[in-house]
């Protein structure tokens, strides 16, 4: 499907993100290994997270999911610690790695057998990092290319606790290693490079878990029962990135992104927005679902170019392909470096980039680990692709706003693996003189 979007005269309005992608997941699998059962608010029903109740139902979890209302509502019962059933069919994890990665480490402390599949991206994306560790704590793992691909077999049961100190600092190989580490024999100990988001170990603290630890290094001694943990998930910073991102550097824009999860482990957009010149605020700051939640206010800015690398990484990894587009408006370099995870997301996070936004007129040079962006230079619209990555869609899109001419975003229906809604909400914050802002191709 395409979409084109022309140049909008100005940018206006108050838009609630759908619920927060890493937390949904999290709160799905978590419940379902609880001793009760759940609710949980403003769940996000995008496909990613969809796989992830897919998959908890074929090992006999009962969810229902409510998604008719403003604000979708999951119920989970949870059968608790070895509480889920063998499958007996392959488990089916569509296009989510945060599935397929999390799920192995809850399959490993099973004893039984499964076998994790997924589209064909997904069967390209790296799964050793998340297998050596499994293996280390006992489980049995196999798959295409010495596991390092799937589809994966899991034969679980009989692990021991280890210390693992992870090569790249990675929220989900390190909660896949927590979650096995609910059903070793002994205290499991991970320590990362740098510290990446950290919604699994504040939802197993809250939910009873013997877990601490400071900095990047996180322990977890195994105990008897999870306690079912009913929340309210904030709304992903991730999906409000694009827009702080499309309202800065529109030069008539102010736009309201209403109780989005500001976790510091994942607010390094915020950071660097700031650090280029953006207006923006944070307001009615408060707590929700163990997590520091607030309103963002964007208006229009002059941003100026950056360097980004190191320890911020990690805290923006997702927004990597918003902030190239903040980089192209903005005044002076922009570089990203130490990004290399990017070449094994959804698409080459990094070689797409560049190709789309070159398209566009952007001068963006590509490096192994990142880009380095010349600002200042007209983004003019064009016929671009999301290369089957939703957040490289809405990266266009955002850039589409502020550009010359109208753009056309090829493969637009990617966006439904996290932000369903996001073309309905473009058009209504988004104005423009005459004609349609958002036709379908």
């Amino acid at each position: 499907m395409d979409r084109v979007i022309k140049p909008a005269r100005r940018l206006r309005g108050t838009i609630a993100v759908p619920g927060d992608k890493s937390i949904s997941h999290r709160a799905a699998i978590l419940n379902a290994l609880a001793e009760g059962d759940a609710v949980v608010h403003n769940f996000l029903p995008g496909e990613d997270c969809l796989s992830t109740l897919r998959v908890l139902r074929a090992l006999g979890v009962e969810t229902a999911l409510d998604a008719t209302g403003e604000t979708p509502v999951l119920r989970v019962g949870g059968r608790g610690l070895g509480g889920l059933r063998e499958p007996a069919e392959v488990l089916d994890c569509g296009n989510s790695g945060t599935t397929m990665r999390l799920m192995c480490g809850v399959l490993a402390g099973h004893p039984f057998h499964a076998v994790l599949s997924g589209d064909a991206s997904l069967r390209a994306r790296p799964m050793g990092r998340v297998v050596e560790p499994l293996r280390r704590m006992g489980a049995r793992l196999d798959g295409r290319d010495g596991a390092r691909l799937a589809p994966l077999s899991v034969r679980g049961g009989g692990l021991r606790g280890i210390a693992y100190r992870l090569p790249v600092a990675s929220a989900q190989v390190k909660s896949a290693v927590l979650l096995a580490g609910l059903f070793a024999d002994g205290e499991t100990a991970v320590e990362e490079p740098a510290r990446s988001r950290d919604h699994t170990e504040r939802m197993l603290a809250a939910m009873g878990a013997r877990i601490g630890g400071e900095g990047a290094g996180i322990r977890l001694a195994p105990g008897d029962v999870l306690r079912p943990l009913s929340l309210r998930i904030p709304n992903d910073i991730s999906a409000a990135a694009f827009w702080m991102v499309a309202a800065a550097v529109h030069p008539d824009a102010e736009l309201r992104l209403t109780g989005v999860g500001v976790n510091p482990t994942r607010s390094g957009i915020i950071d660097v927005l700031r650090e280029m010149g953006a207006d923006l605020s944070l307001e009615e700051e408060r707590q929700a679902g163990g997590e520091p939640v607030a309103d963002i206010v964007v208006r229009s800015s002059r941003l100026t170019g950056v360097s980004v690398a190191g320890d911020m990484i990690p805290r923006l990894i997702d927004e990597v392909p918003a902030l190239a587009v903040a980089a192209a408006f903005a005044e002076g370099t922009t570089s990203v470096r130490d990004a290399a995870e990017l070449r094994v997301k959804e698409s080459d996070r990094v070689a797409s980039v560049v190709c789309e936004l070159r398209r566009m007129g952007v001068r963006i040079d590509e490096h192994d680990d990142g880009f380095t962006v010349e600002g200042g230079a007209p983004v003019r619209g064009a016929a671009v692709a999301s290369c089957g990555d939703h957040r490289l869609a809405m990266a266009l899109a955002a850039a589409a706003l502020s550009a010359r001419g109208e753009t056309c975003v090829a493969g637009a229906e990617a966006v439904a693996i996290s932000y369903p809604e996001f073309w309905g909400c473009l058009e209504r914050v988004a104005e423009e003189d005459g004609g349609d802002m958002n036709r379908q191709g």
